[in-house]
This record gives structure tokens, sequence and C-alpha cells, in this order.
């Protein structure tokens, strides 16, 4: 199974702390699968309504295709129906109506010539989660050092 990851939004790691993940399609237009496949898109700041009981991507910037010639054709941010089952659409309904949580999309790639979009289900961290976050990264990864360096001098030892 190919997959070839295009795009992905890392401040939503950042900045929210994710629960559930889902795998869904996106209905793009011919124009818009050549530009993705260019890497001509960009996450930061899009997210996931459910309007009508669809499922709908929001401030995605996909650029416009370097090889065309009809500008008027392309709005850049328009908004892009989420192909997912009935299921998942309540599912993900019923767990954004909790108090402060929201659907992120966290990557786009091609699956089988198919353009695909990571979401999850997501709550704001406070600016204190992040920094304590950053440290507990910070700690893990000197702790790692550290043991790699031990190992490193043992061995040289006989």
């Amino acid at each position: 199974m190919s997959m070839t990851v295009v795009a992905t939004n890392r401040e939503a790691r950042h900045k929210y702390e994710l629960f559930d993940q889902y795998e869904a399609g996106i209905a793009l237009k011919g124009a818009e699968v050549k530009s993705l496949r260019e890497g001509r898109i960009n996450l930061k700041d899009s997210f996931v309504r459910i309007v009508r009981g669809e499922a709908f991507l929001f401030n995605c910037h996909v650029s416009p295709y370097s090889h065309i010639q009809d500008i008027r054709t392309a709005d850049p941010t328009r908004q892009r129906k989420l192909l997912l089952k009935r299921d998942e659409i309540d599912r993900l309904s019923g767990q954004v109506s909790a108090k402060g949580r929201t659907i992120v999309p966290l990557s786009i790639y091609f699956k089988k010539g198919l353009a695909k979009v990571e979401i999850a289900v997501a709550r704001g961290k406070m600016e204190f989660d992040k920094r304590e976050t950053l440290r507990r990264r910070i700690a893990d990864r000197e702790a790692a050092r550290a043991i790699k360096s031990s190992s490193r001098i043992r061995g040289k030892k006989r």
C-alpha cells in the first residue's frame, strides 16, 4: 500500500491535545488534485465543521495549479467536502458537541492514488500545557542522549 504524504499540520500537534483520529476522502476538482501532487497546499489554521450532516474542510489553502491559464476558476480557500461514512460523521458530531472540542486536519496524503485527509478530534491546549509538553520532550531527548553516550563510553572501555 503506497502512501505519499503531501502536507502535515505540525501546528495542530502543538496547539491541540488530540483524541480520536479518522481517515477521510476529500472531494477535489481536477486542477486541485494536480496542485496537491505538486505539494502546493497549506493546512495551517484549517478546521473541519459538520454542516447539515456533512463534513467540510475550511481554510485549507490549495494554490492554483501552475500550468493552468484560467485563473477565475481557482478559489484557493473554498470549502471542500470530506467523504466519511454516516456513523463516523455521527460519532464526530457527538464528540464535537462536548465543550471546547473541535476537528482539525493533521495531514493530507495520497493512498492508492486517492487524496485522503487525516483528521482528529482535538481540544485546545493552554499555554502552560504547551510549555509542559515542550519541557517533557526536551527532558526525554536529554535522557536518550545521556543513555546513548554512556553506552558509547562503556563500549570503548576494555
